[in-house]
């Protein structure tokens, strides 16, 4: 689900040039999707060649669309490929968030995602039980090991997928250059997920709508929020689906534990915390497996994150529901 910035957020950005500081925005393409980076600066700095040039990086180390990335090479049975820290720092991520949702966020779930029509490799058609449990046996993250930089697995076809995490964590590599550079105040928007820091150009804190989950193509928004130094990202089924020649409809969100690509009851769950937006990226997936209920039942020990949940009633209708500790 893309997030998009309000519309009182645009126009506040835009009305800044009485202040010192100028506001920056820089839009563009990386990893099959659109960005665009809100900034202020004190003094001019190229950051279009920087942000290109970390593109190009995390693409060469984790991206399934590039036969010739470090995780293409590895998913292709390559045992001496010696991962980049990028590739690192997106595996442990990885690990911790699949050991903390009992494997239902779960990177190893690419043979499956593949199989349903949602990675870069022909999916099959009509799968059957015996195909999926067939499949099933080369997913589990705890059938991978990264030791010394180099990716071992158990089974040769066990196919890394970072996709559900990869756009969070570029965000968070571009935030952490402009941190670098001494920028305190932008925000930053890949896809729909986002990092903000600081204020914008008026001096106040970044605010972000959240989309309401139209399937006709139409745009509303369901909530309205402020981010103080937060990341956000939305995981949803009700932009990209695919429906079958019988009319069954398939979601891009595959469930690791029964192999299926069926819709639960959550239509999207947007994540907010002063994690990395990488974090909040592999749980709002992992939210989306998961179902109303057992993310309820997930956040009760979870101070650190704010939720917000749009699902559907027996009725067919939508209902809402968020955490006790997002200010609304």
């Amino acid at each position: 689900m893309r997030l998009v910035l309000s519309l009182c957020a645009v126009f506040l950005l835009i009305a800044c040039d009485n202040h010192k500081e100028k506001l920056k925005i820089l839009q563009g393409y990386a990893i099959g999707t659109t960005y665009t980076i809100k900034y202020t600066e004190l003094e001019p700095i190229d950051f279009e060649s920087k942000i290109d040039a970390l593109i190009t990086a995390i693409n060469k180390s984790t991206s399934t669309y590039i036969p010739s990335s470090d995780i293409s090479k590895i998913n292709a049975g390559d045992t001496t490929v010696v991962v980049d820290r990028y590739f690192e720092e997106v595996y442990r991520k990885s690990e911790r968030i699949y050991q903390e949702t009992d494997g239902l966020f779960d990177p190893t779930v690419g043979a499956l995602v593949n199989a349903w029509g949602f990675g870069p490799e022909k999916p099959l058609n009509e799968l059957s039980q015996k195909q999926v449990d067939s499949l099933l046996q080369f997913v589990g993250f705890n059938k991978v090991a990264l030791e010394n930089h180099l990716v071992s697995k158990e089974h040769p076809a066990i196919y890394l997928d970072f996709n559900a995490i990869g756009k969070g964590y570029l965000v968070d590599v571009i935030g952490r250059m402009f941190e670098a550079h001494n920028v305190t105040n932008y925000l930053i928007e890949i896809g729909g997920e986002i990092r903000a820091r600081g204020v914008n150009g008026e001096g106040n804190h970044w605010r972000i709508a959240i989309e309401n989950p139209n399937e006709d193509g139409t745009r509303s928004y369901a909530q309205a929020i402020s981010l103080i130094d937060e990341s956000i990202a939305t995981s949803g089924n009700y932009r990209k689906f695919r429906i079958d020649e019988n009319g069954t409809k398939f979601v891009h969100t595959i469930n690791p534990i029964t192999g299926y690509a069926t819709e639960s009851n959550l239509l999207s769950a947007s994540v907010i915390s002063t994690l990395d937006c990488a974090d909040v990226d592999g749980y709002a997936t992992a939210f989306m497996a998961m179902g109303l209920e057992k993310t309820k039942a997930f956040l009760k020990n979870r101070h650190d994150l704010k939720v917000f949940l749009i699902f559907t009633n027996e009725d067919g209708s939508y209902g809402s529901w968020y955490s006790p500790n997002l200010e609304l």
